[in-house]
């Protein structure tokens, strides 16, 4: 039986086609060409992925359907100088089908930090999520499959990560801020404090974050400041990584 998230994967690349311009809500996808190496089993998916990256002008140097294989090209490559700027892994790949990809996936960040990851799986997995959290703070990404279909929101975040941001799903945020273990230093957020933070988690700009909310850029920048203040963080100007400190912070 088909999968519908493979289906609907495909059939936005389909329909997808060069475009420019401001996300709604997001931050606009920069122009520049990334190089991109794909690992899923499913060569259905795979292709898909493919095609809506190559439509909108980076390149996808090789794909893969297993873990060790990722590895292994990924390590050819960079014996050859040409390192890709970002791999998007799925969690589960062969022979087992459990973490063959997130496992490949952190073992490539600490070999490469250089090296952008964005894992994708099929429904929220915590503990891969924060494994994935828990190393290099630079160029890190984590989404469910359905959220490919939404192709600009999936291609700006391929983009964000190979430039060393942050791309989480909203309901990897949700999860990791909702169980986390100091609830009594989230406690002294605001509720505005608290939604500000949940798009810092995604990995939004302060910029999107203003539009998101339909508020000034100054009045979020007021809420990062309270924030990382109220968590005793120091903020870093602009830089994505804040967002992994955050959540490393809170899932300590």
């Amino acid at each position: 039986m088909l999968d519908v998230s493979h289906a609907r994967c495909v059939n936005a690349a389909r329909a997808a086609r060069p475009w420019g311009g401001q996300v709604v809500g997001g931050p606009k996808i920069v122009e520049d060409k990334v190089r991109v190496v794909i690992a899923e089993d499913s060569v259905l998916l795979r292709e898909g992925l493919t095609r809506l990256l190559t439509d909108r002008g980076h390149e996808v140097v090789a794909g893969v359907g297993d873990g060790e294989a990722l590895v292994k090209i990924i390590t050819e490559l960079d014996a050859q100088g040409e390192l890709p700027d970002v791999v998007v892994a799925d969690v589960r790949m062969p022979p087992t089908h459990t973490d063959e990809g997130v496992r490949a996936s952190v073992r490539l960040r600490k070999a490469h930090p250089g090296l952008g990851v964005l894992v994708l799986s099929q429904y929220v997995e915590e503990r891969y999520a924060t494994e994935l959290l828990a190393g290099s703070s630079r160029g890190v990404g984590y989404l469910l499959k359905d959220r490919v279909a939404e192709v600009r929101e999936f291609v700006d975040a391929v983009v964000r990560v190979a430039e060393g941001g942050t791309a989480l799903d909203p309901e990897v945020v949700a999860q990791l801020l909702g169980r986390s273990r100091k609830q009594d230093v989230l406690a002294g957020l605001t509720p505005r404090e608290r939604e500000v933070l949940g798009l810092m988690a995604e990995g939004r700009t302060n910029s999107a974050i203003a539009r998101q909310l339909v508020v000034s850029d100054g009045a979020v920048e007021k809420h990062v400041s309270n924030i990382f203040m109220k968590l005793g963080l120091s903020p870093s100007d602009g830089d994505h990584r804040r967002v992994l400190a955050v959540l490393t912070y809170l899932n300590s």
